[in-house]
């Protein structure tokens, strides 16, 4: 824990002492013979000036209408004390120690948050800041504590929305986080190891970072403005005191801040706001199109290379069957450019856009085919895909051939996707998965059909936990 020390901790000294009689002296005598002086007509504060007493620029009037935007959020949450000896079912049975027996304790945890409706009172914040909470609430910048009601989470995009009941209310306003460039200066107000209203600037560092394995859907704005833990939730905004991002997460290999922070773009976090408002949850439809990076290579073989600059877009190398992309009429080869308004240049730009699609959306979905522009529109639809390989899923499954669970008075609890088919060289073979095997969660999230696995997976990184029912009782099996 760093310590701070006061100025007035430090001895004075003799001579200290002499200097500060002798101006203590001179003060007074200059109280005495000094002309009466009319406080009221003294200006309240000096602003800065340099040499030419031009005042100097300052963030400091627009941080005055911004921070009573950006909140504190406390939570409170119960968890299971976990114990190896005792979850081992040998362990109880020798020592007689009964089955049911939980120890539970109370955790705390602090983040940020940004109300973006003052008259409803919704604020959003991270979903990490508040998933498993009991208990939640929001501390604002005029001293107030309230009680926050949970509204909402969408764990693909780490948000969360929240709802509280107070007047006079600051709510920030949304800045077009697609107009930002590398460069912009931005600056960061949060909530960092519980130091309330703390502000820091940078600049954006880059733009689109994804494959960091923090999210299912990866667009991040990264930023040199320190960020630190407390910090997530909180805004990241222009110098125009607009919001451009929602700070999430950090690059600490030495636990603090190195100058790598990472920010939901602003956009994305009004789709997935909007979504949440109205009803409650996020209902992202699917795209049903792999695609792959444009090098210079396969621009030149798709006939899309041009003498100005990199290629343009990503290529289609897979279109599922019944899929929203099919219907549109996508096929492998395609060069896509862009998809509403969003500019396509890369899989990130692909992905953070598949990313606020939502069931009964249209975008107008612009691509190359044999050198010809075309456009077509994509109707966002659910995933009603009732059977696939797992390898579409992904890598780990591969070998493995998944149908949705058809009888609803399975035993396993009516839901889930059935393994009908697992090679025996696969690596889910080696770990356990075996035809039949219900699958009725992943990574301990409930898995009702092939769509719910799918939105699992987009987040899985190092290794897959699966809950699995076989003949009559659950099992685990941990895929690697």
């Amino acid at each position: 824990m760093p310590t701070i020390n006061s100025p007035m901790s430090y001895p004075i000294g003799l001579l200290g002492r002499r200097r500060v009689l002798s101006g203590l002296l001179l003060l007074v005598s200059l109280l005495v013979t000094a002309a009466p002086v009319n406080v009221a007509a003294l200006p309240l504060a000096v602003p800065a000036e340099d040499s030419t007493t031009q005042p100097l620029p300052s963030l400091a009037g627009m941080l005055a209408r911004v921070n009573p935007a950006v909140v504190n959020i406390a939570t409170r949450s119960t968890v299971q004390e976990r114990n190896r000896l005792l979850e081992d079912p040998f362990f109880r049975r020798f020592f007689n120690i009964p089955e049911g027996r939980r120890r539970y304790r109370r955790t705390q945890s602090a983040g940020s948050g940004v109300v973006i409706d003052a008259e409803l009172g919704y604020i959003v914040t991270n979903n990490h800041v508040v998933q498993g909470a009991d208990e939640i609430s929001v501390g604002l910048a005029d001293g107030r504590n309230l009680k926050a009601e949970l509204l909402g989470l969408d764990p693909q995009v780490d948000l969360a929305l929240l709802r509280v009941e107070a007047d006079e209310l600051v709510a920030i306003t949304y800045a077009d986080s697609g107009a930002l460039r590398v460069g912009d200066f931005v600056v960061a107000i949060g909530n960092p190891f519980g130091l309330n209203q703390t502000v820091t600037s940078g600049i954006v560092s880059a733009l689109g970072r994804s494959g960091l394995g923090i999210e299912g859907f990866e667009d991040f704005i990264q930023t040199d403005a320190p960020i630190n833990p407390g910090n997530s939730g909180g805004a990241l905004v222009d110098l125009s005191g607009k919001l451009v991002g929602i700070n999430t997460a950090i690059f600490a290999p030495s636990g603090g801040n190195i100058g790598i922070g990472f920010a939901i773009p602003s956009n994305m976090v009004r789709a997935v706001a909007e979504q949440l408002i109205a009803k409650g949850e996020v209902n992202r439809g699917f795209v049903g199109a792999v695609v792959q990076p444009l090098n210079r290579e396969l621009a030149e073989a798709f006939g899309v290379l041009t003498d100005i600059g990199a290629p343009r877009g990503v290529v289609v190398v897979d279109v599922e069957a019944g899929s929203s992309a099919e219907k549109a009429g996508l096929l492998p080869g395609d060069v896509i450019t862009s998809m509403g308004q969003k500019s396509i240049s890369t899989v990130a730009d692909f992905s953070s856009q598949a990313a606020i699609m939502f069931i009964g959306d249209e975008f107008d979905v612009s691509y190359i085919r044999r050198g010809e522009r075309r456009t077509t529109v994509l109707r966002i639809e659910a995933d009603a895909q009732e059977a696939l390989a797992g390898q579409r899923l992904s890598p780990w499954l591969r070998g493995v051939q998944l149908q949705n669970l058809r009888n609803p008075d399975d035993a396993s609890g009516g839901a889930g996707v059935v393994a009908t088919e697992v090679s025996s060289g696969s690596l889910a073979y080696r770990a356990g998965l075996r035809p039949g095997d219900v699958i009725v969660a992943a990574d301990r999230r409930s898995v009702a059909n092939i769509a719910a696995l799918r939105d699992v997976l987009r987040q899985s990184q190092r290794q897959l936990l699966l809950r699995i029912f076989r003949n009559g009782r659950f099992y685990y099996v941990v895929i690697r």
